[in-house]
């Protein structure tokens, strides 16, 4: 009897080997441990709308992922680090961030480094502890920006920049880019003007432009709801066409007006892989695989310029995104 039992238990015990040996490690990470992952914006553009589709889509891919979506009503570098710290009271695991201004959320952005894993995504913070950034290569983006700029204003002529925060980390380079480009040509930038991401705040400033440089030849908007502030203080100084506009990203009004003519042309990023690439990243790295992270820290979402003869296929393919019919 004894030695019928011993012979039992060795076969058990030789049968639980062999299947853990065999096991394919789980999907899910050390332990299928459930990961709390969150995506915090710098605004509340609509822009971040197809950003959401993306972490949506990730989180149907990955079954041990929970994705906390944030955005910040006032889109202040003040609320963005109430909501950092009521992720990190809420125990997140992950946080991909769009920093509202890079130089002085860095201290933040170390110190919620030194609790959870940090990354960046559409506005980079170079100087903190942040594992990478996914996103735009925006000074790239600046510099379509200012081909289109040069092709609009084939003999020259004074433009004004508007954005939402000058301090960002993608407005710096956008300006960047464009003023790379524009080196050495006929166009003279006046200056770089801020709203705060205030839409109203956004328009006043195109219609103060208009009013202040009736010579002003074009404008030219960084963000995304700044190209349909633009075009409705230009629609409403009966300028359309006589001011050219250059935008970035694809708000509907955004859209509408360089499928009509009123804008010449927009740069527009993909933030659906934005929200995508972020969530996916976050759960390889916490799963012990960072092979994902270039030496540069930086991985850069092509980004593409939408005229009148492409904007309609691009325009189906975004609503696909948003769910619309």
């Amino acid at each position: 009897m004894k030695r019928t039992n011993a012979l039992c238990l060795i076969v058990c015990i030789a049968a639980a080997l062999f299947d853990g040996c065999n096991r394919q490690p789980s999907p899910q990470g050390a332990a299928g441990k459930r990961l709390r992952l969150a995506f915090v914006t710098n605004n509340a553009s609509d822009f971040w709308t197809i950003a959401r589709r993306g972490t949506e889509k990730a989180a149907q891919e990955l079954p041990n992922v929970e994705v906390d979506f944030r955005i910040p009503g006032e889109g202040t570098a003040a609320e963005q680090k109430r909501l950092v710290d009521d992720l990190l009271a809420r125990g997140v695991d992950g946080m991909a961030i769009s920093p509202v201004d890079p130089a002085n959320q860095t201290q933040m952005l170390n110190d919620a480094a030194k609790q959870i894993l940090v990354l960046t995504q559409d506005s980079d913070a170079p100087q903190s502890d942040r594992a990478c950034y996914i996103g735009t290569d925006n000074r790239a983006a600046g510099r379509q920006a200012g081909e289109l700029i040069k092709q609009a204003l084939p003999g020259g002529g004074k433009i004004m920049v508007f954005v939402g925060k000058a301090d960002a980390q993608n407005a710096k380079e956008r300006f960047e880019g464009i003023k790379e480009v524009l080196t050495g040509s006929n166009v003279q930038i006046i200056d770089l003007r801020t709203d705060d991401a205030d839409r109203v705040r956004a328009k006043a400033n195109a219609a103060d432009t208009l009013v202040k440089y009736p010579e002003v030849a074009a404008m030219v908007g960084l963000w995304a709801y700044n190209g349909p502030a633009i075009l409705s203080a230009v629609r409403d100084a009966g300028k359309t066409g006589q001011v050219k506009i250059i935008a970035f990203d694809e708000e509907d009004d955004t859209l509408k007006g360089v499928k009509d003519g009123s804008i010449v042309g927009t740069i527009v990023q993909q933030p659906y892989e934005f929200g995508y690439q972020s969530i996916k990243a976050m759960a390889q790295i916490l799963g012990g695989d960072r092979s994902l992270i270039p030496s540069g820290k930086q991985i850069f979402v092509p980004t593409k310029v939408i005229r009148s003869d492409s904007v309609d296929a691009f325009s189906q393919q975004l609503n696909q995104l948003r769910g619309r019919s």
